[in-house]
């Protein structure tokens, strides 16, 4: 009889002390560590606001380079027939899905002598990465470009390093390894193309070779490749710069039948870049 006695009062102890454990569990709404995880962007959150970038739009692209650096860079624009002359000088916009990320104009010159094609184009970058600002996205995206057209010294920490007198990964050392200190380079302007033979070295002065520019935005480079096709020689050269969030991309080219009379990278050169000052001096959109 007292073990039956007995048998009601331990079951109530038990209850009590499971029903005690599921309110201290249920109960976590005032508790600290019990309730549900805040909402992304509430007052609890890890993630920190992207910083937004210096620029909100970019310039309409066709307008935005001066008609004066145009027929210098595309010389003998018309021949005299004004009417042509703006037709051509107005540019032919690129076709783009959102003109506040993305914009560029293109140009051509065709001449007996041969033809030259100008394009700028500007692309402001936006981060939709936790945590990452619009400026360092663009900073990403201005490095794979450099690190894809191998422009010596782009890359803050190399992977690999060359031994004297040669380059990462063997081949021939880029022409700016065989001056000790090659300088800021010879001021570039305004060339003629300079008659050389097929066999000359295309780019004879180092300090032409593709390299960092110190001149424009935040970084920046030139490109510069010159190529011999069944039509005729080529030189096609490309300068990239970033100003904060934005990257402009100028490519320049010059193609002839004549194979001893090669485009200059000097004139090339030259042009471009200056075009790249003038990008860069308007300072976009706001």
């Amino acid at each position: 009889m007292q073990r039956r006695a007995y048998a009601p009062v331990a079951a109530l102890a038990s209850a009590a002390v499971l029903s005690a454990v599921l309110t201290g569990c249920g109960g976590g709404s005032g508790s600290g560590g019990g309730g549900e995880d805040p909402k992304p962007g509430s007052a609890g959150s890890s993630t920190a606001a992207a910083e937004p970038g210096k620029y909100h739009s970019l310039p309409e692209p066709c307008g935005y380079v001066s008609r004066d650096t145009l027929r210098r860079m595309l010389p003998g624009v018309g021949d005299g027939d004004e009417e042509e002359a703006k037709r051509l000088l107005q540019g032919q916009a690129a076709i783009t899905y959102d003109t506040d990320r993305r914009v560029g104009c293109r140009w051509k010159l065709e001449t007996p002598n041969g033809t030259r094609h100008l394009s700028v184009d500007f692309e402001r970058v936006v981060s939709y990465q936790p945590g990452m600002s619009d400026e360092n996205r663009a900073k990403q995206l201005y490095q794979r470009e450099a690190t894809a057209a191998h422009i010596p010294n782009a890359t803050p920490a190399p992977t690999t390093s060359a031994s004297p007198g040669g380059s990462p990964g063997g081949g021939s050392p880029p022409a700016s390894a065989h001056t000790a200190d090659p300088g800021p380079g010879p001021q570039l302007g305004d060339a003629t193309v300079a008659p050389m033979t097929p066999s000359a070295p295309p780019s004879a002065d180092p300090k032409l070779a593709p390299r960092v520019l110190d001149d424009l935005g935040d970084d920046a480079f030139v490109d510069d490749k010159l190529a011999t096709t069944g039509s005729g020689v080529h030189r096609d050269v490309k300068v990239v710069f970033r100003s904060s969030n934005v990257l402009v991309t100028i490519a320049y080219d010059q193609w002839t039948t004549d194979a001893l009379h090669i485009p200059s990278s000097l004139d090339l050169q030259g042009k471009a870049h200056g075009l790249a000052r003038e990008l860069d001096a308007g300072h976009f959109g706001n």
